[in-house]
């Protein structure tokens, strides 16, 4: 009989019998009895969970007075490890695996082979299904498939019953896999507590057996054709059509979507007399236990993404599409995905946001630039993440240290909560700091700044009490919206940004877009695929090959600065011509506003980002042309020491406080002296707080820095003698063999000057 036939048998019975009139206790009675005939199985045993324990509910084969009196912990025993580890086994002798416990009330001495598979609700085990046999054998495939497809809908029949509550679900989740420590990279640091939630959420299945079997695969069937037009069309798109990893991923979620190994086990399962959405969950459920077995880490990756491509084809067959943003959050949320765009990210309501772990991510991703704008947490390249998580879970997010815990314990949970006050406290504290402006003991005003790029950021400004916007990011206005920007529509932004800052100053920095930031609505047919897109045809670059970007920027900006002062900002400049290029653009769209008689700016600075090294070389011609130079740390690092910040091997591997960095930035300090620049840095250096010491005391005396942070640097600056951290750098800078960070942080514990 093949297993789609045994699985069959067993639902038309089962189906029956739950439909009849016995009581609780004699369904479960009979259901043992028909799986154990169909399977010609001498024994066949039900354990539900209650009250955190495993007990025998139904029994084929076994002694009936064991019935209700035997119990195992999740974890002791064959049955209680199936429960904990959510796995199947299949064993021909029971007493050679190291988890066996014999139970002698069961009287199951005489049996030596046996198979069990866990029974799972709403993602937990919450029961064990077992057989066993007298003769040592393995069970044959069509065996353990017939039990497993039989366990998935006895999950949905018990509990209609009233035989699990939602209570033993979670009891099971916490003693199934227990408090974990996950670790990763920390994309944006800073502590969150709350609920684990997916951004794309597990699909609810309602309805397990199928009323009518060929309606049931005519809706997979056009689910998977649905599915691999989507599929077709991301390859098409700019940002996934050029090479590299993203295309191995689109790749292989081709293979598999169009895998007829995968859609003839999903019939199979609807042969069996599942829904649609339950063949496609038990086909999913095969394939999570053999992600357990895997060792080789291509091949679970690739495991994986045949999970992501389930959870696509779940979605789409049961009309259950969106992402939980649509559905609202319902409380303090630790939000997991594989990945987030900027513009998802947006849709989330930051009061219960709380925090983010990804399972990829990097430090270049621009959704973590709107996560450290949004003052959001975040963690990445937290492998393996998903099936460690299940929606609900209570998660502690300690992105200092780049460590989520997972279901923690009473104690933990104290401790973290604890700390996390503690954090609240500062910030309160910082907070007052607001209206009091940043001078150092010996009496010099340092410009305290902060970055941002959305509308709502400006919200920040009076809060934090900055001295005003160093870097306003015009590309997140791109990077969030379907088609291009219309001038219109720029125009309107700028003018509220301006509006909200009211006096204080604004640098809008140009369009930085291409290379990792790819918008598909700007494809060009003479971009190519970079190798290192950081390093590539990206920002001023791009724009002054696409005149009509720029210009229309220009303008919008022009317009929206009419009767105000304009400070504008060109980034990724390598040579001072492309800085008049830039320049000459704006100069063509002025000239055309007084033709056109329109109110203009009442003055216009212009300034330059400092990010490629060659800059540095050509400041002597560059400095007579600007009014300010701010100097980007994140590219510049990574510039100066040829290392890729996506890659996870380097991500942190240079120190910001290093000689080389410190000695680059302190030369053009000294280059800068004399003349009439404001010279700034823009960047996460600059907000944390044992750097922005280092920047204070190599020359430094503007700096653009996250909102969250401009409290703590206000309050750091007002502990600081200019003097004193001035001439200790200067030393240090002067001996290569020392250590910057620990010898900064020493000397400033020395002089109770907090650096955390």
């Amino acid at each position: 009989m093949t297993a789609a036939a045994s699985a069959r048998q067993i639902l038309l019975r089962l189906h029956e019998i739950m439909a009849s009139r016995l009581h609780a206790q004699g369904k479960l009675d009979s259901v043992a009895d028909i799986i154990g005939e169909s399977l010609h199985s001498e024994v066949c045993s039900i354990y539900l969970l209650r009250e955190g324990m495993l007990e025998l509910f139904a029994t084929r084969g076994l002694n009936k007075g064991a019935v209700h009196i035997t119990r195992m912990a999740v974890g002791e025993g064959l049955t209680g490890t199936i429960a904990a580890n959510v796995e199947t086994l299949n064993l021909a002798e029971a007493k050679a695996h190291p988890d066996f416990k014999y139970r002698p009330e069961t009287g199951e001495e005489k049996f030596h082979s046996f198979a069990g598979v866990p029974i799972v609700y709403r993602e937990r085990a919450v029961g064990v299904l077992c057989v066993q046999h007298v003769e040592p054998r393995r069970y044959e495939e069509v065996e353990i498939e017939a039990l497993q497809t039989t366990a998935m809908v006895l999950s949905e029949l018990i509990a209609n019953a009233g035989l699990i509550d939602e209570h033993d679900a979670a009891a099971l989740g916490e003693g199934q896999i227990g408090m974990k420590t996950v670790s990763g990279l920390a994309l944006v640091k800073g502590l969150a507590m709350g609920h684990a939630v997916y951004h794309q959420p597990r699909v609810t299945i309602d309805q397990v057996m199928a009323e009518d079997i060929e309606a049931e695969r005519q809706r997979v069937y056009q689910a998977f054709d649905r599915m691999r037009g989507q599929i077709e069309q991301m390859a098409s798109q700019a940002e996934f059509g050029v090479g590299g990893e993203h295309e191995e991923v689109l790749e292989t979620y081709k293979m598999f979507a169009y895998d007829e190994g995968w859609s003839r086990r999903i019939n199979e399962a609807i042969d069996s007399g599942l829904t649609a959405e339950a063949a496609i969950e038990r086909v999913q459920q095969r394939t999570r236990m053999r992600m357990r077995e895997i060792d080789d880490p291509l091949l679970a990756d690739r495991m994986h993404d045949l999970e992501d491509l389930s959870n696509r084809l779940l979605r789409i067959v049961s009309g259950q599409l969106g992402t939980a943003a649509t559905q609202g959050l319902r409380r303090d949320t630790i939000l997991i995905a594989r990945n987030l765009g900027p513009a998802e990210l947006l849709e989330y309501d930051r009061r219960k946001l709380k925090g983010v772990i990804l399972e990829e991510g990097s430090l270049t991703a621009h959704v973590v630039i709107v996560a450290r704008a949004m003052g959001v947490p975040v963690l990445g390249r937290a492998n393996g993440l998903r099936s460690l998580v299940c929606e609900g879970d209570e998660i502690l997010l300690d992105a200092d240290k780049g460590l989520a815990t997972l279901r923690p314990t009473a104690d933990i949970a104290g401790t973290f909560a604890r700390r996390f006050a503690r954090s609240r406290e500062r910030q309160a504290a910082y907070a007052e700091l607001r209206d009091v402006e940043p001078f150092t003991r010996c009496g010099t005003r340092i410009q305290v700044m902060m970055n941002a790029g959305l509308r709502d950021d400006m919200s920040a400004l009076p809060l934090t009490g900055a001295d005003g916007v160093g870097l306003f990011r015009t590309e997140f206005q791109f990077l969030v919206s379907a088609t291009l920007p219309q001038r219109e529509r720029q125009t309107r932004l700028y003018r509220d940004v301006l509006d909200a800052a009211g006096d204080k100053p604004v640098i809008f920095r140009t369009v930085d877009i291409g290379g990792d930031k790819a918008v598909p609505y700007l494809r060009s047919e003479t971009s190519v695929h970079d190798e290192n897109p950081a390093m590539g045809w990206r920002a001023l670059r791009l724009a002054l090959e696409r005149g009509g970007l720029l210009k229309v920027q220009a303008r919008a900006l022009l317009e929206a600065s009419a009767g105000r002062t304009l400070n504008v900002m060109f980034p990724m400049i390598s040579e001072p011509w492309e800085f008049d290029a830039a320049r000459a653009v704006f100069d063509d769209q002025l000239e055309l506003l007084k033709r056109r008689k329109r109110q203009l700016p009442d003055a216009i600075r212009y300034g330059a980002m400092l990010e490629v090294p060659a800059l540095a070389e050509m400041l002597d011609l560059l400095l007579p042309k600007i009014r300010f130079l701010s100097i980007g740390t994140n590219d510049l690092t990574q510039f100066l020491y040829a290392a890729d910040r996506a890659n996870p091997k380097l991500a942190e591997r240079y120190d910001w406080l290093s000689h080389p960095i410190l000695r680059f930035l302190r030369r053009i300090v000294q280059t800068t002296t004399g003349h009439d620049v404001d010279l700034g840095i823009c960047g996460e250096m600059g907000g944390r707080r044992l750097d922005a010491l280092a920047l204070l005391g190599i020359g430094f005396r503007r700096l653009s820095i996250t909102p969250a942070a401009v409290g703590p640097i206000k309050e750091l600056v007002r502990r600081v003698d200019l003097k004193e951290v001035t001439a200790v750098m200067n030393d240090w800078l002067a001996d290569p063999a020392c250590d910057l960070r620990a010898s900064l942080r020493a000397w400033a514990d020395e002089r109770g000057i907090e650096t955390d």
